[in-house]
């Protein structure tokens, strides 16, 4: 049995999810890790024959988006629609198709995130505690997560109420942070007393300890979930004091933390695909008949490892079988930051500038393996894209085919030679056996082998000079040269899926490429069809216009820097 076929059984279905995006900005390439990868992998799982559901939404509530949403004089549910609707258009852009994309405000989900809370109180795991919290007299509220500033308690860096996200990484009770001050008039709170709702994270130490020790995915995410857990565990609060968000039962001022409805968003969403499709939902969530699998980034690797299944067991419900984290993003050299500039926004400085859709996928999947730094840095695009795309892939498949377009203009008669064929069966071995274990870069980087070995043989039979001598054995190298053209549009697809799609049609193939499997990579061309006229799939990126863009994250830092 292959690799794939032992992790992927092929009568086994599985559930392909990616971590919400928060609807409170736009997208930037950061959030690109999760989404191509994730994408990229689907469209793999389908070309092998799997029957795979690809879910993901909007993360509609939390103190971010009420804060944002009070600085712009806005209902939060206005700003949600608006980023909701924006990334629903930047993932069509991108060709990052999803069977459905849902919304954590959805009433689906506030019914089930309900539903699956009223039974966690059912099974004793969910109590009432009294705690002291910040409250500010000048704005009459408590302040919960990003309402509250001050230093984390354990290495005294900058912290937000809920997390030390420019320090030690901790995650934070209310009431823990020292020197706390109101992130909306800057006044300093007094602590008040009140009541909220906690779950009984510590109960679960045993249960996580096994179920890490099988989770499939990423090595180490699951080492550091592992290793927080031996730590030791503290129950988790479950509610804070807003009105936005999902009540939690009983309790007109109290909401559920984000971090509880939106993994629970998941199920929603795969609820709403069923609806529309009569698919079923149950299967996956509570029947455990299909695997669950998420794609994440590792700066929540400790939500979906730890307190995501802990619900998830709870409520009784089916656990994920493999979490995928990806490493964390810089831009140009430096640490991805919004408030200092270190960013790239993908419809603003991307999509809108006409840019390949198909280039950028590329980069996020052949930058580096999965599990690393992904720098995404202009000067190395425009080296990959002209180097890479145009030098080789695009090279190999426009001279071969154009050469055969203009000596014979179909498909000549002959046989792929032994080399040939070894080195596409190679290709697709290497592809399935990386897909098994999520090392997508792997993956591209076999595609881009075959494209050099393409070049090779090409270059090393020279059919400019073999036409004139012999044109039946040219005929011969140029049907070898067009079994490998139609290898790499098939092994190019899930990557690169609208290059694809025209280096298909370059070769006047019927059926669609996304319908093809990767197993006909290995199968003879029809002799004798006809080819058309075919033009350049990629196009060199000028280096004024990668100056152009240098030049615009360079801007943004400065003005970060100087507080404009």
């Amino acid at each position: 049995m292959s690799k794939i076929d032992e992790k992927f059984p092929p009568d086994v279905s599985l559930l392909v999810t990616c971590g919400l995006p928060y609807a409170n900005g736009p997208c930037h390439i950061a959030h690109l890790r999760t989404y191509v990868p994730g994408d990229v992998f689907v469209r793999y799982m389908r070309k092998l024959g799997r029957r795979v559901v690809f879910v993901c939404g909007s993360d509609a509530h939390g103190t971010p988006i009420t804060v944002n949403a009070q600085k712009l004089g806005v209902h939060p549910k206005e700003l949600v629609e608006k980023y909701h609707r924006h990334f629903q258009e930047v993932f069509r852009r991108l060709r990052i198709e999803f069977d459905n994309y849902g919304n954590t405000d959805d009433p689906i989900n506030h019914r089930r995130t309900v539903e699956i809370v009223k039974r966690l109180i059912q099974e004793g795991l969910i109590y009432e505690k009294e705690v002291e919290l910040p409250y500010c007299p000048e704005c009459g509220r408590f302040l919960p997560d990003r309402y509250v500033k001050g230093r984390c308690p354990y290495c005294g860096a900058e912290a937000r109420g809920d997390e030390c996200d420019q320090g030690c990484g901790s995650f934070l009770e209310p009431g823990e942070l020292i020197d706390p001050r109101c992130a909306i008039c800057g006044s300093k709170p007094v602590m008040r007393r009140t009541n909220h709702y906690f779950f009984r994270l510590t109960e679960f130490r045993d249960f996580l300890l096994k179920f890490l020790n099988r989770l499939e995915g990423t090595k180490p995410a699951i080492k550091y979930s592992a290793e927080w857990v031996k730590k030791g565990l503290r129950d988790w609060c479950i509610t804070r004091n807003l009105e936005w968000g999902v009540k939690f039962p009983g309790e007109e001022d109290l909401v559920l933390y984000c971090w509880v409805d939106a993994p629970i968003g998941y199920i929603s969403s795969t609820e709403e695909w069923g609806q529309k499709t009569g698919g079923d939902w149950e299967a996956f969530w509570l029947r455990g008949e299909g695997r669950i699998i998420h794609f994440i980034g590792s700066d929540i690797v400790y939500h979906h490892c730890i307190f995501w299944p802990s619900m998830l067991k709870g409520a009784g419900y089916s656990l994920p079988w493999a979490v995928v984290a990806s490493g964390m993003v810089k831009v140009e050299g430096r640490v991805f930051s919004k408030s200092r500039g270190y960013v790239v926004w993908v419809k603003e400085d991307y999509l809108d500038k006409g840019l390949d859709v198909d280039a950028l996928r590329y980069y996020i999947v052949s930058y580096t393996s999965h599990t690393r730094d992904l720098d995404f840095s202009w000067r190395v695009y425009m080296d990959k894209v002209n180097k890479e795309l145009v030098g080789n892939l695009g090279n190999f498949l426009y001279r071969t085919l154009l050469f055969t377009y203009r000596e014979y203009g179909r498909i000549p008669a002959s046989e792929v030679e032994e080399e040939v064929y070894g080195k596409i069966r190679e290709t697709y071995e290497y592809i399935t056996d990386s897909l098994a274990d999520f090392k997508f870069k792997r993956v591209s980087d076999s595609v881009m082998a075959l494209a050099s070995f393409g070049n090779k043989y090409f270059q090393s039979n020279q059919p400019w000079a073999l036409v004139k001598e012999d044109r039946e054995a040219c005929g011969h190298v140029m049907y070898n040269c067009l079994r490998m053209v139609k290898a790499l549009a098939i092994f190019m697809e899930p990557i690169m899926p609208s290059k694809a799609e025209e280096a298909w049609r370059q070769l006047n193939q019927t059926k669609r490429i996304r319908e093809v499997h990767l197993w006909e990579a290995l199968e003879d061309l029809e002799v004798g069809r006809p080819l058309p006229k075919p033009k350049p799939l990629f196009k060199k990126v000028p280096l004024q216009l990668i100056q152009e863009l240098t030049s615009v994250v360079r801007d943004r830092v400065r003005r970060a820097s100087s507080g404009g």
